[in-house]
């Protein structure tokens, strides 16, 4: 189990040097209205948008693979939660699995939902790969105007994440080193995991601790003005990168109104 969370975009394609609270913005424009409907027209369309700005934020397609295939595993987990549990089964009848009747209505309604959790995920994990950690928790403070105790404790929060994996792989080790191993059980699997992510999340509230009380002791709540090694600039580009955000996303559900795919949430 192993965690990159480092920028690994080409840092001198045109969109990955913007700005970061630019990116973030822009990732949050393009993404909040695709919550607004239910149809699969608008995160499909929102899809193809981020897919061909891909090469001008420097993020190779394989690159993009490796951060995203989570996504897959919740993609699999919508399509069973549906096929088992959706309420109304509207459409043709596909297939028919003892008490679960698969419908077109219920594929269509299952693919709307993956195409929605891929478009919305999708520009978060594209501005986390062109950015670096600190660049964003400066640019917060600086141009945001975030406090500067949420925006560093945060920064350090994202640094000990690969942290929490390595002591991961060191108590998982541990535990095998004693005989303290579930085999083929999957239920002592279950039992393992539990008891390991317990253990995990006591070590991670030790460590908060101790890290909270080192920062106050170096005084990074003073309440004093601070300095910083590194300025970010907010410039007129990084205007253009909110207001194309927001015009595309609009665009695409502008295009589903009129196509008729419109399906609000609140109706």
């Amino acid at each position: 189990m192993s965690l990159a969370l480092e920028p690994v975009a080409d840092p001198t394609a045109p969109l990955a040097r913007r700005n970061p609270v630019a990116k973030l913005g822009a990732a949050l424009l393009f993404s909040l209205p695709l919550i607004a409907t239910l149809d699969p027209l608008t995160p499909a369309l929102a899809l193809a948008v981020e897919l061909v700005l891909l090469p001008f934020f420097g993020v190779r397609p394989l690159v993009l693979a490796r951060r995203a295939w989570p996504l897959l595993i919740t993609a699999g987990g919508i399509l069973v939660t549906m096929v088992m549990f959706a309420a109304e089964r509207t459409g043709a009848l596909l297939v028919e699995l003892g008490p679960f009747a698969v419908t077109t209505g219920v594929l269509s309604t299952a693919l709307a939902l993956v195409l929605r959790v891929f478009a919305v995920a999708l520009p978060g994990i594209i501005v986390f790969a062109t950015t670096d950690p600190t660049d964003l928790a400066d640019a917060l403070v600086q141009n945001a105007k975030a406090p500067a105790r949420f925006a560093i404790g945060a920064l350090a929060a994202f640094r000990l994440i690969p942290l929490l994996a390595r002591e991961w792989q060191m108590l998982t080790l541990a535990r095998r080193a004693r005989g303290i191993d579930a085999g083929r059980n999957p239920l002592a699997k279950l039992r393992l995991f539990g008891s390991t992510a317990f253990a995990l999340l006591v070590g991670a509230l030790r460590r908060g601790v101790r890290l909270a009380t080192a920062m106050d002791a170096r005084g990074f709540d003073s309440g004093m003005p601070r300095t910083y090694a590194r300025h970010q600039r907010f410039g007129p580009a990084d205007t253009a990168l909110l207001l194309g955000a927001a015009l595309l996303s609009a665009a695409a559900l502008t295009t589903s109104i009129l196509t008729g795919f419109f399906n609000p949430v609140l109706s």
